[in-house]
Parts: C-alpha cells; structure tokens; sequence
C-alpha cells in the first residue's frame, strides 16, 4: 500500500443473506486525514465503519490499514478504536478509570495507567474531572470522556460512529471544532459517519457520499460542493436546484439564484410556496410552472428591499457561468 494513505479498502462487500449492504466500494483515506462517510439510511456507511474496525466480517474484497492487511484479524490487532453513539462509559466507575480501563485489561499498573488516562483527560479538557461519575456529566463532557478513552490507546485510526447525533445544536458546534482540533493534533485519521451534511461539510478533510452500498462521490467537500457529479449528490448535499437543461440535468447553486425578470438572463417562472428568514439570508422557495421545486437564498437586506410572499409569482434568475451540468445518475 502507498505509504501517502492510513487506510485503503479494495473492492470490499458486505453481504447479509442475500442483502447486499455494501457493493465492492474502494476508498483510499490519506494519512492523518478526516474522513467523512455521508449518506441516507442504510446506504452502508455505518457497515463500511465496523468493517474497518472489524466488528463486522468482510464478505469480499480487503482492508488495508497502515499498509497491513487487517481483513482477516480481530479488532484489538488492527490499530484501531472505536467511539460508539451511545459513548458506553462504566457508571461505576470515575472518569479516571472509564479512561484507564482499557489499559487495566492489558495488565498496566495503576499508577501508571492513572498517569495516563489524566494526560488524555487533560487533552480534552476534563482534568478537573477525573474524580466525577458519568451520571454527574453533561452530554458533551461524557462524549469527550468516551474520546479520551478511545484515544488512550493511541490507535492508527479512529473510527466514529455519528458521535455528534446525541448533543444539542449548540453543542455539537462546539464539539465538531474540539474534534477536528484533536485530529490535527494527534495526526491521526479520523473516520466519521454522519448523515448531517453541515457536519461533513464543516469536518472533512475528505468526504465520501453513498448511497444503496456504493460510493457516489469522494473528494473535497468544495470540490463535491462546488461540482456534484450527479442529481442525488446535489439534491442530497442540499443548496442547490435541480433542473433539467438541454444537454442533461444541471445544478445551480440557491446563493447563486436571485428574484427578478425574464429579462435578466436564464431563468424559471413559478409562485412562492415558502419564506424562511435564516439571519443573514432569507430563503424563498418557489414552485415552478412545469412543477419543479426550486429556491434562493436571498441576502436579509436584498429580501427586505423587495419582499415575496407565499403566493406570490416570482422569475428565478442566475448567471450562466453558476451553471453546473451533471451527469444523469
């Protein structure tokens, strides 16, 4: 394997009796990289996760992690950790010893484990905690409890199972920054599953859409931001329009369109459905004549000069140059 990648997965399949969850993907994750896998509801994002960690067995193909072929070894001796949804933390036991107990099963002595597990929780920011059970814990402090503990064995890879699902909006704002500052940090890869497409956006060093057990598009979040190959990546990631054009379906940005006349350039007629004020922007969608569903997200001051109301007929303008053209699937 390319020493450039901490882990490659080659035509790798995961079948259930005669399902089909993931269908020969390959994906090479660069070395110390953050790494979002992305998609809807049994697309097999969350399969492809505890393949690598091997929590699931592969049906076909192999993975790679650190240049080693790992498919066929258990998860203890494949260099990874895992941080599970639901953070899994003894309630027993301090914050200290959740930490510690990892390195307790491998025999460390005490005071040397200690000494660890309060380096980890310093790292993220909970030494003044140690002492604490986890039912006296918010949220987010238990979920950096489970991160410290995951991190404590000081894994290759490690591997997060929609970690930020559980926490309120504010928080998990909060938490996303303290996670990408530790994968900068430590110079780890992290690989994270979502279905928050704000949260892939905001993370990734490399995000990786699926859908139905393969994967859609991999690559910069701009660059699949910017240039979705497809309708569903567009659709999927959200911000943009779906229309279809006289050379195959075309993607065009909701900042990029505006409310004005026929006149101004390429356009679409319908009638306002819905207005949705977003702070600085102002999101109006429309229905159009032949029945599309379309929108602009309009600066608040733009808006507020010439408001719509639902109802209302409105034109759908952009530039020609904003124009992406896609392929059909």
């Amino acid at each position: 394997m390319d020493p450039l990648y901490d882990v490659e997965l080659v035509a790798v399949t995961k079948r259930y009796g005669t399902t089909t969850a993931v269908n020969g993907i390959s994906l090479r994750i660069p070395r110390a990289s953050y790494c979002c896998l992305l998609g809807p509801s049994g697309c097999g994002k969350t399969s492809t996760l505890r393949m690598i960690a091997g929590h699931e067995a592969i049906s076909d193909g192999d993975i790679l992690i650190g240049g080693r072929n790992v498919s066929n070894l258990p998860p203890v001796a494949r260099g990874t950790a895992m941080m599970f949804q639901s953070y899994a933390l003894f309630p027993h036991l301090n914050c200290l010893d959740n930490v510690a107990f990892s390195l307790k099963m491998r025999g460390v002595p005490k005071q040397e484990r200690h000494e660890k597990a309060r380096g980890f929780l310093d790292l993220v920011h909970l030494g003044d905690l140690a002492m604490r059970l986890p039912g006296q814990l918010s949220g987010g402090q238990q979920q950096r409890v489970a991160l410290a503990r995951a991190l404590i064995t000081q894994p290759k890879v490690l591997l997060l199972d929609e970690p930020l699902s559980a926490l309120d909006p504010f928080l998990r704002i909060k938490v996303r920054e303290e996670l990408k500052r530790l994968q900068r940090e430590l110079r780890i890869t992290f690989i994270h599953v979502t279905h928050s497409q704000d949260e892939a956006l905001a993370m990734a060093d490399l995000m990786v859409v699926m859908d139905d057990g393969v994967i859609r598009q991999a690559g910069p979040p701009r660059e699949i931001f910017e240039r979705p190959l497809n309708p569903f990546i567009a659709r999927f990631i959200g911000g943009h329009n779906v229309l279809d054009g006289p050379d195959g379906p075309i993607a065009i940005r909701a900042d990029r369109c505006r409310l004005g006349t026929s006149s101004e350039g390429p356009h679409v007629d319908g009638r306002v459905t819905a207005v949705e004020y977003q702070g600085t922007m102002v999101r109006v969608g429309l229905i159009t004549d032949p029945g599309e569903e379309v929108a602009a997200l309009v600066p608040d001051g733009l808006f507020h000069a010439q408001p719509v109301a639902p109802g209302d007929p409105a034109t759908l303008v952009w530039s020609e140059q904003d124009v992406h053209l896609m392929a059909s699937a």
